[in-house]
């Protein structure tokens, strides 16, 4: 008889631990640079002959390329799907037919707008592993009782199916096919641009069962560079010179992919345009009259490296009517647009990818990867401008595109955003995290040259802060900076890598990568040394986005003469001026009182960094403040002279109200938690103490007034200052 072992019931407990420990980090994903798990590789199925040969494709009113209405080609026609039994198995042998790993989801009842021809399937019952969906159990082919009321879509995931190719099985209806091709690049040809950073310039590639093919040009439009510069984060092209390229192309054989494409120019993406007809070959494999095709792309001001500046800024507008904000990398944010003066937010109703396409062209990105709805990236502030926005995709600006100006029924719920492609610039690959418990933490590495060769080391920690861990973040795609840590002893990174490499690192917040910063360059001091005291961060995809409402400190300011016997309070925390010490008790103060009220309208809850225990007691009011100083006012005279001041603390950050259906989480009673749910607000009154400049030594006269709040924005990327103004006459 066999021996048989068992496991010691403390290894099974060890085993089931760590398998806990790593679920709890399963949520992050990987960035790139992390190894991902083995791929599985595209065989084509074998279909018997008597199997109906259909094509799919996803159409409609779409925000991203990988969803949309689920529509068939057969019998020379164009035709949907009925929503009647429709499950996410059939969905996902959707998905995989079209390439994509497999289905996000489904909806019914035409979400993605009413198809038109035949309804070609109904009642369909599939198992998910159907190699096509002609092959799941249905009413048959064509034989329907819906309407198009009852089209159905689907979203796939982002990824594709490695090796998946497009397969022509539809050889007399080239033309209504769509592209499928394992992927697409710009291989730069002439040495000018080979070692340019983004490559804006070359020859347009498609790779088809594992090799990379030209295109032949004979078909090749303007329209075609166009989608082509989009996808790779540019928002527009440029003429190059022809006769250059004819003469390499003479001297070195194409291998040329076997169609042509046709596209209109205004999608997002290659996969959206329309296959040509088959490529007409010369018998030395040449196309016939042409060469391959070459694409020259203009990147945004934000790409475009000037003499003195290099890239610096990460949001540098081109223009002035439309901005993004909120979101945790570039290029990606919720639609903001100016209007009298006042900047207000887009409903999303009809938001498409049309007019996600001109919102990122016209601030100098490529193409939208996706049109975001349902304040996904943050909730607004003031007012809707624009609602039921429609655009052709060929607009310079979204305010040129139609749409309803009646906004009613819209809500900052329903605020619009983008997420758009942007130029490869390489910055990832010279920064990296280490000895973190999780791919978002841990010691940062950069990679820098050294005595000719490349070498990875530490950052210096002096003066390591939030601005610095920012730029950290959005340079690794990581999202936002939550901590900022001047020791890393925690997280023992590569020994090779402990020498300091750069240091004095000062950073604005804005900057595309950590090199951009201001620093010592080879003039390196560091009294600390790397090693254990190297600079750290923490990213986090999501972030608060703290918001004040100006129109509450308009509506409520007013001054207020108040005796110095009633401020004992205020004066223990230092909220009268500096002169309030030298008068007595039966004088009078004069006060700037008004409200504020600041909403969080970020994707997380504000909560104070100190923790409960470490909370400060104050006596005389009888409260605890959480964070020293939560809000400061400041006055300045119309020459900049700041000529008084004042400030909030914490002393209970807590949810006052909340937009409908959302609950309160925070409330200083009884020494709860203190903090601000997303979508609720924290409101401090005009008769709080504190909740004042005091003006006593202001001469009448013009001045401006300031608020400033301390803030984990989603706006601006960490912990920062933010501000809003005020002209004020005093009389």
């Amino acid at each position: 008889m066999l021996a048989t072992h068992h496991l010691p019931s403390y290894a099974v407990i060890l085993i089931v631990l760590l398998n806990l420990a790593l679920a709890q980090y399963e949520y992050l994903g990987y960035p790139p640079g992390y190894p991902d798990a083995a791929e599985e590789q595209y065989t084509a199925p074998q279909l018997t002959p008597d199997t109906p040969r259909i094509q799919l494709r996803l159409a409609g009113d779409k925000r991203k390329h990988n969803e949309g209405r689920v529509e068939v080609f057969y019998s020379g026609e164009w035709g949907t799907v009925c929503d009647d039994d429709f499950t996410i198995h059939a969905a996902q042998v959707v998905c995989r037919e079209l390439g994509y790993v497999e289905a996000v989801s489904w909806s019914p009842s035409s979400k993605y707008g009413k198809g038109e021809g035949r309804i070609w399937f109904d009642n369909l019952h599939c198992t998910g592993k159907e190699a096509t969906l002609a092959l799941c159990p249905s009413n048959g082919i064509g034989v329907s009782d819906c309407k198009h009321s009852e089209d159905v879509g689907v979203v796939c995931s982002d990824k594709r199916i490695p090796g998946f190719k497009f397969v022509n099985t539809l050889p007399n209806h080239i033309e209504s096919l769509d592209i499928q091709v394992e992927d697409v690049r710009i291989r730069p040809i002439l040495s000018s641009y080979r070692k340019r950073i983004p490559v804006t310039e070359g020859y347009v590639e498609v790779k088809d069962g594992g090799k990379w093919k030209q295109i032949c040009n004979t078909e090749w439009s303007q329209f075609n560079s166009r989608v082509i510069c989009g996808m790779f984060g540019f928002p527009m092209e440029k003429k190059y010179n022809v006769r250059i390229y004819k003469m390499f192309a003479r001297r070195r054989t194409p291998s040329y992919w076997d169609f042509a494409i046709n596209c209109t120019g205004n999608e997002a993406h290659l996969s959206s345009c329309k296959l040509g007809q088959p490529t007409s070959l010369k018998s030395n494999a040449t196309c016939a009259g042409g060469f391959p095709v070459v694409v020259s792309c203009v990147p945004g001001k934000a790409f475009s490296p000037s003499p003195m500046a290099g890239f610096r800024k990460a949001f540098r507008q081109e223009q002035p009517l439309v901005r993004l904000r909120g979101g945790a990398i570039v290029g990606e944010g919720r639609v903001e647009v100016l209007k009298n003066g006042e900047w207000g937010t887009i409903c999303d109703d009809n938001w498409s990818l049309l007019s996600a396409n001109v919102v990122c062209r016209e601030l100098g990105f490529g193409t939208a990867q996706e049109a975001l709805s349902g304040g996904r990236l943050g909730q607004g502030m003031g007012p809707v401008h624009m609602n039921e926005v429609r655009c052709s995709g060929f607009e310079k600006s979204i305010t040129e595109c139609s749409f309803n100006k009646e906004t009613l029924g819209c809500s900052h719920e329903e605020d619009a955003a983008v997420r758009c492609n942007v130029p490869a610039m390489g910055f990832q690959e010279r920064l990296r995290l280490s000895g973190g418990r999780n791919p978002y933490e841990g010691r940062v590495e950069v990679l820098v040259e050294r005595n000719g060769s490349l070498v990875w080391g530490t950052v210096c920690s002096e003066s390591w802060g939030t601005m610095e861990a920012m730029v950290v973040c959005r340079q690794l795609g990581l999202g936002f900076a939550s901590n900022a840590f001047q020791e890393t002893w925690y997280w023992p990174g590569e020994v090779s890598a402990d020498a300091v490499v750069m240091s004095g690192v000062r950073c604005s917040g804005t900057e595309m990568s950590l090199s951009h910063c201001l620093h010592h360059g080879d003039h390196l001091s560091c009294p600390k040394g790397g090693g254990r005291n190297a600079a750290g961060v923490s990213c986090s995809e999501t972030a608060p986005d703290l918001v004040l409402n100006p129109q509450v400190v308009e509506q409520t300011t007013y001054m207020e003469d108040r005796p110095m016997f009633m401020l004992q309070c205020a004066y223990e925390e230092n909220c009268l001026s500096s002169t309030s010490s030298q008068v007595p008790a039966n004088t009078y103060r004069r006060l700037l009182r008004f409200s504020s009220q600041i909403h969080n309208n970020g994707q997380s809850d504000f909560r104070p960094k100190a923790s409960r225990n470490s909370w400060v007691w104050h006596e005389c009011h009888r409260h605890y403040h959480s964070m020293e100083v939560f809000t400061l006012y400041d006055l300045f005279s119309l020459n900049g002279t700041k000529v008084a001041e004042g400030h909030k603390a914490s002393f209970c950050l807590e949810d006052s109200e909340c937009d409908e259906g959302i609950e309160k989480r925070y409330e200083c009673a009884n020494f709860g938690d203190q903090g601000i749910t997303v979508g609720c607000w924290d409101t401090y009154r005009h008769d709080i103490d504190c909740q004042w400049v005091d003006i006593t030594d202001v001469k009448p006269g013009d001045y401006i007034f300031q608020v400033n709040w301390l803030s984990v924005s989603m706006t601006y990327g960490s912990s920062v200052v933010v501000s809003w103004c005020w002209s004020l006459r005093f009389r």
